[in-house]
């Protein structure tokens, strides 16, 4: 007898440890530092879900922290739920006297009015312009309040697809070797590289106009919008077609009007500048440093000589005589960074760095007007300081874009003649607004401009569905960053502070399904609309008292 207790003992503790060896680790796992992922993290564990957050580097919040801190954030009555409370505990932190060394916070707001929206709302009391070290400190401290996990200087193994059991993932493989095992995962990277390992389908570029029906994608050389640039000559020699295009200008057209192709927006980098002689460091000449890469602005100085320096990047005030630093955009140099592996990516990473001090030391070279005012800015000594006072994070644009469950494209965000989505997890408002593309030699040799997008847009819905791959190929995976999207919506989409809006979505959606055993495109709307209400998103405009 026993004998016979003890092999049943023996039995249902294999049986026990067989189960456990095959639970997930985790409940949620989310890949990606960003903002998006940050808010998808805090969600989940609020929700009371074992969470892990994955982060390529030693940081949290990506470009909300990484210099762009004038957040584009036209609307600030559409923000909620977590993004909102971030944004208040901004506006707390900047309420204390001692958090301003060189300047008060009525002057500093004065300055930003125009730029920013405001910068602030009293009445809701949330603030959207900011420091980034602020930024992140914030951020980690409500990631360990909500008690994420989290691991950095972690990424997938590109060289290994996720390992999954027909339409679930089970597991992904990070580069030293780490499984990550879980019930539900989120892509809250701006590469989509989770949802291409696993297998899930997207597309990089640009959809021609006769895919979705649209006015605004595919190849747009802009000749109504923007610089003219007709006047530069394109070539290396000043009026010698012999002599070949300058660098990263295209040398002929490549396509008609609106027809597909697979470049994306031109990236950069948000650099944070001081003009506090006490925390400013001199920007100095790059070792890589090209004149070739700024002769267009030298010589669109020779012609436009009165040209002011805020006219070629933009200098957007920040706390503490900082600033947001915008249009440092290296057209041409981004094509590749989607689909390419970390070791190109970083090369490409530098490259924009380069381009982005080598731009700033040029314009503290040329005629004096614009010299006097550039030398008076330099890096942030308390800012970034542990990658050179330079920020970590490039400002991607876009890369990858889901093809999921449902596409967002231009009719679903266009100012008229809309057609509305349901199934709302979060609002939109920003104008569609893509930058540059391309710089391209013209059929009459002309240098043109290509691919700029700029049209005003009302508030509108975002489906869940655009969050979700097609069931068949993934059933536990939502994108926040790299959703379902043409080009042209995207283009509006793509602010941070929506990113962040998903991002609790796609954790309550997530948790949701781990509750009901579902897939994530299997759960019932009417449910999670109640928790995202509960929970203070807004899914529809509010009404004006």
């Amino acid at each position: 007898m026993r004998k016979k207790i003890t092999i049943l003992t023996l039995l249902f503790c294999s049986f026990v440890t067989g189960l456990f060896a095959n639970t997930p680790q985790y409940d949620i796992c989310i890949y990606g530092e960003s903002a998006s992922g940050v808010i998808a993290a805090i969600q989940g564990a609020r929700m009371g879900k074992k969470v892990v957050l994955i982060s390529k580097n030693d940081h949290v919040g990506g470009l909300v922290t990484s210099g762009l801190t004038a957040t584009d954030m036209n609307r600030n009555d559409l923000i909620g739920g977590i993004t909102k409370e971030f944004y208040n505990k901004i506006y707390n932190y900047y309420l204390q006297p001692e958090v301003w060394h060189n300047q008060d916070r009525e002057s500093f707001m004065v300055s930003t009015l125009k730029r920013t929206y405001r910068g602030k709302n009293d009445e809701r009391q949330i603030q959207w312009v900011y420091e980034s070290s602020v930024a992140e400190r914030i951020m980690r401290d409500m990631l360990k309040t909500a008690g994420v996990e989290i691991l950095f200087n972690h990424r997938l193994d590109l060289n290994k697809n996720v390992r999954k059991e027909e339409n679930i993932i089970r597991s992904i493989q990070l580069e030293n070797g780490k499984v990550i095992e879980a019930k539900m995962f989120i892509d809250a990277s701006y590469e989509g590289d989770l949802l291409a390992r696993a297998g899930v389908s997207y597309t990089v570029g640009r959809e021609s106009n006769l895919q979705y029906g649209e006015t605004y994608n595919g190849i747009r050389l802009n000749y109504k919008q923007g610089k003219d640039l007709t006047k530069i000559s394109p070539y290396i020699k000043e009026g010698n077609v012999k002599s070949g295009a300058l660098p990263y200008v295209t040398d002929r057209e490549w396509g008609k009007q609106g027809d597909a192709d697979k470049r994306v927006q031109a990236y950069c980098y948000r650099m944070t500048l001081t003009n506090d002689p006490d925390n400013r460091i001199s920007i100095q000449k790059p070792k890589n440093y090209n004149p070739l890469w700024y002769e267009i602005y030298a010589r669109m100085l020779k012609l436009e000589p009165e040209t002011k320096l805020q006219q070629i990047i933009t200098l957007t005030p920040m706390p503490n005589k900082k600033t947001d630093t915008n249009h440092l955009d290296f057209f041409g140099a981004s094509y590749n960074y989607a689909e390419a592996d970390y070791k190109t990516r970083q090369e490409i990473e530098q490259l924009h760095k380069d381009y982005a001090l080598g731009m700033l030391w040029f314009l503290g070279h040329v005629p004096e007007h614009i010299r006097k005012e550039m030398l008076d800015w330099g890096l942030p000594k308390d800012e970034f300081t542990d990658t050179q006072n330079f920020p970590y994070q490039i400002y991607v644009r876009e890369a990858r874009r889901m093809i999921g469950a449902f596409v967002m494209t231009e009719k679903n965000v266009r100012k008229t003649d809309r057609t509305p989505v349901e199934h709302s997890v979060g609002l939109g408002s920003y104008a569609l607004d893509c930058h540059y593309v391309s710089r391209v030699i013209d059929q009459e040799g002309k240098l043109r401009n290509e691919g700029t997008i700029f049209a005003p847009t009302i508030p509108y819905s975002i489906s869940y569905y655009s969050l979700t791959p097609k069931e068949e190929e993934c059933a536990n995976l939502l994108a926040t960053v790299c959703l379902s999207s043409s080009h042209v919506a995207y283009s509006t989409i793509r602010m941070e502070p929506v990113y962040m809006i998903l991002g609790q979505s796609a954790a309550t959606a997530a948790a949701l399904a781990i509750d009901s055993n579902l897939p994530v495109q299997k759960i019932s709307y009417d449910v999670l609309k109640y928790k995202l209400l509960q929970d203070g998103q807004l899914l529809s405009v509010p009404t004006k008292k």
